[in-house]
């Protein structure tokens, strides 16, 4: 966006209760802002700019509602010579009524579209039309500013048609759009609209959507990003501590409580890395305040590392562990044929392969941690460390995926006008099944070197944080097809 172009401001105007508020929430990706089902809330214009990388693409002006508008016509009409004169008598009555109690809400929601303001004029198109509505507009119209109005449905009933051919005699642009639910592309699609308002917004909001695509981009790669990093924290996990060679010792716990202590404590260190990570992508998206509702990771008593219902949802079959586990096997041994400059002829791939499926198939439908065991002893040789972890299961990185990119996506496609609780119901069947070879391999050899608890190299990280990527796109395409996007 050049210096000369400067960032359109709108303010959104209607009457009290309308989703006024949701819309500007929404289009300033911003829920912080107050939305309450009573009339009144929004009493002081409020300005919510829309910045991508500290550049402002727009800014929105979240106003009161009209209280009076029939008064406030009355005395336009009276002290209006003619059509010339309107936009100057809208001044005259704002300077004229700005200390007045009555007028208060007019004068704060006509201020900034004296000043230049673009309208968004939002109604409920749940609610008939009404003689007051078509002051409010008449008022608007008289601005001389140009316009838009937005069709919000907010409750069951539906007069959008009544709405459409009233609307359309007041403002140059009228569209529906649902503040709570509409995707992204609509919110784009709107953008374009108000570029049609005046010539020189046009510009601005062209290079508006297209930061905004680039933001949608950049969020989409660095949760990406996020997740393989806690998928890595999670799967290579231990807990350990240094203790003499000999136990027990007098006064000390027994092997089987420090065992039991350091169970807890690593499954603590899971829910709250996964808790971490939600939080993390939430707060990529500027989504501060979610009520989340989702079952937290959960083991059985006899040390299954989850719960059947957790499986169910989350976990891919044995047959998708094989198969991806031969690819997977087939990448480690390709060093092999390396080392012998490739006269073994394809054995070491194969080799690797075979391992590779037969590892992930047993260790698949087995739910077990590298349980406590002595680590290298240290200093007198008195001490010696013991651990319990890494998890041993492939299973565990398979969940903890699944569940890590259903979260991405309820929240990439959330708008910030919602305000009920978000809820993390179980999936019914694991998408990534239908996920291609390539990527299934990537995911599969990663979860297998980090639960040796080996560390992985920088191509090896990229080459997940991409697996990963390509996955939430397989993701996305998933719930759009089979009809839940919402």
């Amino acid at each position: 966006m050049s210096s000369t172009d400067q960032a359109p401001v709108f303010a959104v105007v209607g009457h009290p209760n309308r989703g006024k508020s949701s819309v500007v929430a929404t289009l300033s990706q911003n829920d912080r802002i107050a939305i309450a089902l009573e009339p009144g809330t929004t009493r002081e214009s409020q300005t919510y700019p829309l910045a991508v990388d500290g550049r402002t693409l727009y800014t929105l002006v979240d106003t009161p509602g009209f209280q009076r508008p029939r008064r406030v016509l009355e005395w336009l009409e009276a002290h209006s010579l003619s059509a010339s004169d309107r936009p100057d008598t809208v001044a005259a009555f704002v300077h004229q009524h700005r200390d007045n109690p009555k007028f208060r809400d007019e004068c704060e929601l006509l201020t900034p579209i004296i000043e230049g303001a673009g309208i968004i004029y939002v109604v409920d198109g749940s609610v008939p039309y009404t003689a007051e509505q078509e002051a409010e507009m008449t008022i608007l119209r008289w601005s001389g500013q140009p316009s838009l109005a937005l069709i919000n449905r907010i409750g069951p009933d539906d007069h959008t048609a009544t709405w459409q051919s009233a609307l359309g005699q007041f403002f140059q642009i009228v569209r529906s759009f649902d503040a709570v639910n509409a995707p992204f592309e609509q919110h784009l699609s709107l953008l374009k609209a108000f570029g049609q308002l005046r010539p020189e917004w046009e510009r601005p909001l062209e290079d508006a959507t297209r930061f905004l695509k680039q933001q949608r981009d950049d969020r989409q790669w660095q949760s990406a990003r996020l997740i393989a990093g806690a998928l890595t924290d999670m799967m290579r996990h231990q807990e350990s501590r240094t203790l003499p060679r000999s136990l027990p010792v007098p006064g000390s716990e027994s092997r089987e409580a420090l065992e039991a202590r350091l169970r807890e404590q690593w499954y603590q260190h899971q829910r709250q890395r996964e808790q971490r990570l939600r939080r993390d992508i939430e707060s990529l998206y500027q989504h501060h305040r979610i009520a989340r509702q989702e079952a937290e990771l959960s083991w059985h008593h006899d040390h299954d590392l989850f719960s059947e219902s957790t499986r169910q949802a989350w976990a891919v079959s044995r047959r998708y562990l094989a198969t991806a586990g031969f690819g997977a096997g087939a990448v480690g041994g390709a060093g092999i044929d390396a080392l012998t400059l490739g006269h073994s002829l394809g054995a070491g791939a194969l080799i690797g392969g075979l391992i590779g499926a037969a590892g992930s198939y047993f260790y698949g439908d087995r739910l077990a941690i590298q349980a406590l065991r002595p680590g290298t002893p240290q200093g007198t040789g008195e001490l010696q460390t013991v651990t319990f972890g890494p998890v041993q299961d492939l299973q565990f990185g398979y969940i903890v995926l699944g569940r890590a990119v259903d979260h991405w996506w309820h929240i990439s496609e959330r708008n910030h006008a919602g305000r009920d609780p978000l809820e993390l119901p179980p999936s019914d069947s694991h998408w990534l099944e239908q996920l291609d070879s390539p990527r299934r391999k990537a995911i599969q050899y990663a979860l297998g070197k980090l639960r040796k608890g080996r560390k992985l190299g920088t191509d090896e990280q990229q080459a997940l944080e991409s697996a990963i990527h390509s996955s939430m796109d397989h993701y996305r395409h998933w719930r759009v097809t089979s009809g839940d996007y919402s």
